[in-house]
């Protein structure tokens, strides 16, 4: 089987819901599985939804908008008296009796129970209107297949029965499903982490041994930078899984970065194509490719910098190292760059849950902290380390880390 997997972007609206049939046409759909994404900024919309929810706002009026967004998009797709308006407003239904019986106060669990609700109408949408053009399908619900811990919003994948689940599916048939959900052992939905639908085609793909998987996007492919934020780039057409692993966890958007092990451990190729432009090569992600050695540039942001000194001037020593990682992963705030000196600790952390504040009081009765919030890092792929200053040119350099062929640095 191959793999399809289409993002928000390439089924925001109707229009672009026509256009992933015509990339079917182009690529066929025989024996193929579709993982789809929340249309267009609808996991977005949901999340404001449940912030409503909890600080007591009128979360109802939210979730008419977004319901109305969708009817809008089905009435330029499909006859009123197709069913699918009846599924769309089931969907709609169990998010507001949901949010009426919850009694638990845990944020990312009812985080989980709503927001995943964007991926479920997409699907049914994208489903329905490829029967009605002639593309039969079944449509799957991935928390059937997709089985995890009860890590609400962060899932981690239990690996034996997701895939046994997905291997027991009929390969000579096409199925439409959704990115970005699991479910745990009583059943409630568990999200895989914010873009975590590109892992979903992978685990699907690892689970079907299927022969490639494309992910489809606005852009032609991994590029050496993203074209809204640098000048001059260009499109990488192979890489390797390790350059492709390297580039992801240094941020590089286009790739998510838990999606290469499951492919890299089958060999199964990758490819990052078009939607627009469904016929040309995009970028091959590869175990035999060469690799192109081309230097590439990152740019994450929303990054916040702790320095954490002791506070006799000791070394930072393992037992202290030991106290701080425990106390990252309780908050699960990530690393992106570590720096360490005789007596001091820096690290670049990627606060996804709004936790960094919490974890700064909870230090500061053993260390010294220094936070400087709103920070990027800027990370350069292959550079040509003979040309450094060219990277620091109008920048406020916080912390630097040079190695053989990549820079990076943190910058305000």
């Amino acid at each position: 089987m191959k793999i399809f997997k289409f993002g928000g972007a390439s089924v925001k609206d109707a229009e672009s819901v026509k256009n992933v049939a015509k990339v079917l046409q182009s690529q066929g759909f025989e024996e193929c599985l579709l993982v789809v994404s929340a249309m267009g900024k609808t996991t977005n919309a949901l999340e404001k939804v449940v912030a409503y929810y909890f600080d007591e706002g009128d979360y109802n009026q939210e979730i008419r908008i977004i319901k109305q967004k969708h009817i809008e998009i089905a009435q330029n797709l499909f006859e009123a008296q197709h069913t699918v308006f009846d599924e769309i407003s089931l969907f709609f239904d169990d998010i507001e009796s949901f949010l009426r019986r919850n009694k638990s106060p845990n944020y990312n669990f009812v985080y989980d129970q709503v927001v995943s609700c964007g991926e479920m109408i997409s699907s049914k949408i994208l489903s329905e209107y490829l029967r009605s053009v002639g593309y039969d399908n079944d449509w799957l619900d991935a928390r059937d297949y997709i089985k995890t811990d009860n890590t609400y919003r962060e899932g981690v994948v239990n690996w034996e029965e997701t895939e046994k689940n997905i291997a027991a599916l009929d390969k000579k048939k096409s199925f439409v499903t959704q990115g970005f959900i699991g479910s745990d052992e009583n059943n409630f939905t568990v999200t895989l982490g914010r873009e975590g639908s590109d892992y979903s085609a992978a685990i699907f793909a690892y689970g079907l041994d299927a022969k490639a998987m494309t992910i489809w996007k606005d852009v032609p492919g991994v590029m050496t930078g993203d074209p809204r934020k640098f000048d001059n780039v260009s499109l990488l057409s192979h890489i390797s899984y390790e350059e492709a692993i390297e580039m992801a966890y240094y941020g590089a958007s286009v790739i998510h970065p838990k999606t290469l092990q499951p492919l890299k451990q089958k060999h199964i190729p990758f490819y990052v194509k078009s939607f627009l432009e469904p016929e040309n090569a995009g970028t091959k992600v590869g175990v035999s490719d060469e690799n192109q050695q081309i230097e590439s540039y990152i740019l994450k942001e929303n990054q916040v910098l702790m320095r954490i000194a002791t506070r006799d001037f000791s070394f930072i020593a393992e037992e202290h190292l030991s106290v701080i990682f425990k106390a990252l992963a309780k908050h699960q705030i990530k690393i992106s760059l570590m720096q360490n000196s005789a007596i001091s600790l820096a690290l670049c952390l990627e606060d996804k849950y709004g936790r960094i504040d919490t974890l700064k009081e909870e230090l500061e009765s053993e260390f010294n902290i220094e936070l400087s919030k709103n920070v990027a890092l800027f990370t350069v792929r292959n550079a040509d380390v003979r040309e450094l200053n060219k990277f620091y040119e109008g920048k406020n350099v916080l912390l630097e880390q040079i190695s053989q062929k990549t820079i990076q640095i943190v910058i305000s």
